[in-house]
């Protein structure tokens, strides 16, 4: 069939023919009678355009012809139709490529007449087939994979936009056909297929077509990875081209959710299988993970739409590494959400509304992916206004019930945003501090650090319940403050300096009992965290007892930011008097706490609790330390006098005797077995309470040098 009419149009003046004559004369090659063709008669389109006949699609003389001749063939017998491409003969493969090279020509002399050149062109190839009793739609596969294998052997500019022409042709009236057969090309790099995407793109006809076929083979649930991998390639090659995202109105949001997810997908899929069965040697360069393609394809998406401060901010802020981590992913989708808040507000709208379904999906990486977005998306005020706050609030509340950490996180996380409306930060407190105040038990840092978070937040808000909170953290925010997990601790330390800091009135007219009393049991671990190695928690706590110094008028501020800055001993033992002097009962209570930073496995913190403990002792009257607790003292001190660290060990020797002084003061006859122990020498008595002499220590070594104006300034951070 195909040679014939190959034949046939090679020595007829096609571009002064019209379109129903081309046909008629093709089913004559085939010895058939010529008839009418099954659509109505088509203009001449050059005529149309208004172009001498013969002129504009003239046809290259025989030893210019751009297109290969096809081998000789034999007549295909009459019968049925050969089976799907996919299940053809090597002789099938020669009738694609003739098929192919008759579209091509056929579209080369049309190609100037627009669209009635794309029906000609689909008229020529309909009336060629029929010649055969086949129909086009049958020969879709075919007639790409024909074209796949000829463009790049197309030099000139004409003849490969004839062979892009008919693939545009043949994705207007079966793109999936289309879609399904340039698919497993596009596996790898491939610059034929990339050309063929690309001319889809530009299309405006068929390029809408063409993606909504790619977003369902990506939202498909049968589909396979390489199957998702060849749909992203050829997304992103898609939407690479200028003005092709003009044709996702109508479902823009429906794909950026399914990229988004497909990121959550292959984020939980550790071990990845697709990449190395497709890659060959031969390529150049570094293949492309799955992951990758994916998120090339979103930043083409934001692009294309003129969203470029999107992609600019994921940048900046590191969100497009999160989306592809395996324990970031989450993270990076509420940056992403925050980016488009700020830039692409006019997708929100539609996106809020489309990703609704989602929240109660059965998919675990469609339902989280959709809640993290949902979470990031309260920012907007217009876009929370689709649904009423009271059902936002209890959706968000719903959360802390579920099983998974991922989702009550989320939900804290909401409830932060949520409370920034003015409505809402009165009316719904009541409902929300029971799930916050709930969520600092938790065991996940990610969770009690999001507590703490929203916690701070609602009391930067106006008539927060401060005396309330005061309170209900009086029990909760102390073993906090001494957790193992930095995130955490640091937290928690935020959160006690802006409790102070809003309730610092009353507490200067000796109102606040509870957070007096709060403020005094977090003393001893504020001033350790001064030698934490972390600079963020030496800050916060700094940032901290500034501001409990103001609010309790202590006058040690100058005490404090030496000893946070300079690690001086002096400073620590002025403010050791002052606390001693103030709070004497208190002064069990600071050593029982220094107690449990002296096995810290941090050098710097085991040397301030020493130190701290020697200060503390030196400036007790005997009779504010009983005789049980200096004897834990000792014991205590004792085990570091074998510290693998020479400065923690002087400083132990140092407390240790500040301990056994004491000790004699409190029983001036009795020497006990303290003096025994240590083999000290025997001190005169001449009074009730002899003066002892002040520990010296030297200077901590382990300092943290930073500049005198520190991060916050005076006032610290909000």
């Amino acid at each position: 069939m195909a040679g014939g009419a190959w034949d046939w149009a090679r020595g007829a003046p096609v571009g002064a023919l019209t379109v129903t004559a081309l046909a008629e004369g093709i089913r004559a090659s085939q010895g058939q009678p010529p008839g009418p063709p099954s659509t109505g008669p088509q203009p001449e389109p050059e005529l149309e355009r208004g172009v001498e006949p013969g002129r504009a699609a003239a046809i290259p003389p025989a030893g210019s012809e751009p297109f290969s001749q096809p081998p000789a063939q034999e007549p295909a017998p009459e019968g049925p139709s050969s089976p799907r491409p996919h299940s053809q003969t090597p002789q099938s493969s020669l009738e694609e490529g003739a098929l192919a090279d008759l579209a091509s020509y056929t579209a080369a002399c049309l190609d100037e007449a627009g669209f009635a050149g794309t029906q000609a062109t689909a008229l020529t190839l309909s009336s060629a087939l029929e010649a055969r009793g086949e129909r086009l739609e049958d020969q879709v596969h075919g007639l790409v994979r024909g074209l796949l294998a000829q463009v790049p052997s197309l030099a000139e500019w004409r003849p490969q936009q004839a062979a892009l022409q008919v693939l545009s042709t043949l994705a207007l009236e079966h793109s999936r056909d289309v879609v399904c057969a340039l698919l497993p090309c596009s596996l790898t790099p491939d610059r034929a297929a990339a050309e063929l995407w690309h001319s889809l793109s530009q299309n405006q006809r068929v390029n809408g077509q063409v993606l909504v076929q790619l977003l369902w083979v990506l939202k498909g649930s049968a589909r396979s990875q390489l199957e998702a991998l060849a749909a992203t390639r050829a997304l992103g090659e898609m939407l690479a081209v200028s003005g092709c995202v003009g044709a996702t109105r109508g479902f823009y949001s429906h794909l950026l959710l399914v990229l988004v997810t497909q990121l959550h997908e292959l984020a939980r899929d550790p071990c990845p299988t697709d990449i190395p069965k497709v890659w060959a040697p031969s390529h150049q360069g570094l293949p492309y993970s799955h992951a990758s393609c994916t998120v090339e394809a979103l930043k083409a998406l934001f692009t294309g739409d003129g969203c470029c401060m999107v992609v600019t901010c994921m940048e900046r802020a590191g969100g497009w590494r999160r989306l592809v981590g395996a324990h970031t992913h989450l993270e990076g989708v509420l940056l992403l959400a925050s980016a488009m808040v700020a830039h692409a507000d006019h997708h929100l709208r539609g996106l809020f509304a489309d990703l609704l379904p989602q929240l109660r999906s059965a998919e675990d990486a469609q339902r989280l992916t959709a809640m993290a977005i949902f979470t990031g998306l309260l920012q907007s005020r217009p876009t929370t206004r689709l649904l009423r706050e009271e059902v936002i609030l209890e959706r968000l509340c719903a959360w802390q019930g579920d099983p998974e950490p991922t989702v009550r996180w989320l939900g804290l996380l909401g409830l932060g945003v949520s409370h920034e409306s003015p409505s809402l930060q009165v009316r719904h407190v009541s409902t929300l501090l029971p799930a916050l105040l709930g969520a600092l038990g938790e065991g996940d840092a990610r969770l009690v650090s999001a507590a703490l978070g929203v916690l701070r937040r609602v009391l930067m808000r106006p008539r927060a319940p401060v005396r309330l909170l005061g309170a209900e953290l009086g029990p909760l925010l102390p073993p906090l403050l001494e957790d193992a997990r930095d995130s955490v601790r640091a937290s928690a330390v935020g959160l006690l300096g802006t409790l102070v800091r809003r309730g610092r009135g009353g507490l200067r007219v000796g109102l606040r009992g509870p957070l007096r009393k709060l403020v005094l049991q977090s003393l001893v671990p504020l001033l350790l965290r001064l030698y934490d190695p972390r600079q963020d928690t030496n800050e916060s706590s700094e940032w901290t007892l500034t501001l409990c110094d103001q609010a309790l008028r202590w006058g040690l501020l100058e005490e404090m930011v030496t000893v946070a800055r300079c690690n001086s001993p002096e400073a620590l033992s002025r403010i050791c008097h002052r606390l001693v002097q103030w709070y004497p009962s208190h002064v069990p209570r600071f050593l029982s706490q220094t107690q449990g930073y002296l096995q810290s496995p941090q050098d710097s913190l085991r040397w301030a609790a020493v130190a701290l403990m020697g200060f503390l002792v030196h400036h007790s009257s005997p009779s504010c330390i009983n005789q049980d607790l200096l004897d834990n003292l000792y014991q205590d001190l004792g085990q570091l006098q074998s510290d693998p660290e020479p400065t923690v060990l002087a400083a132990a020797q140092a407390s240790t005797q500040q301990v056994v002084l004491l000790a004699q003061a409190q029983h001036p006859p009795c020497r006990g077995c303290l003096l025994g122990l240590l083999r000290l020498p025997c001190l005169g008595w001449r009074h009730a309470h002899p003066a002892r002499p002040p520990p010296v220590y030297r200077d901590s070594p382990f300092q943290h040098h930073r500049s005198p104006a520190g991060p916050w300034g005076c006032l610290g951070p909000g």
